[in-house]
């Protein structure tokens, strides 16, 4: 008669297969792509399988964007072998320098197919075309 709690050698590749996907306990971070449209900061965040209007938190302080993000995960396998159950929760964040001049009434955020972009526009900086000359006098 066979054991049901018999170790398996596939056991000891668990806690590797956690670590390669983020599951200990080391502060996890939102993995982020940003570059500039224009004058435009543009941040795109992977946070697949949340609800954005609840696990999601998108803030501006002193000049940097912060990004949050909490995740509750539950899987059940039942088979002929047994039954499992798996929860993982996750909490993640990302901080990010916003361009000078950056005003935080006029960044925006949208969510689609599990990526937040977040979109923070900077003023034109005025250039030497734009200016006016000033008329030097002789005295």
């Amino acid at each position: 008669m066979a054991e049901s709690n018999k170790w398996a050698p596939s056991d000891m590749l668990e806690p590797i297969k956690r670590f390669l996907d983020g599951d200990l306990a080391v502060t996890p971070t939102i993995k982020v792509e940003q570059f500039q449209d224009g004058t435009t900061l543009v941040v795109r965040a992977e946070v697949p399988g949340i609800d954005p209007d609840k696990d999601v938190d998108v803030s501006v302080s002193d000049g940097m964007l912060h990004i949050k993000a909490e995740r509750e995960e539950k899987s059940e396998h039942k088979g002929k072998a047994g039954y499992r159950s798996e929860f993982r929760y996750g909490s993640f964040t990302r901080s990010i320098t916003l361009p000078a001049g950056a005003r935080e009434e006029d960044i925006t955020a949208t969510y689609k197919d599990g990526i937040l972009e977040v979109c923070a526009p900077a003023p034109v900086p005025p250039t030497a075309e734009s200016g006016r000359k000033i008329r030097i006098d002789h005295g």
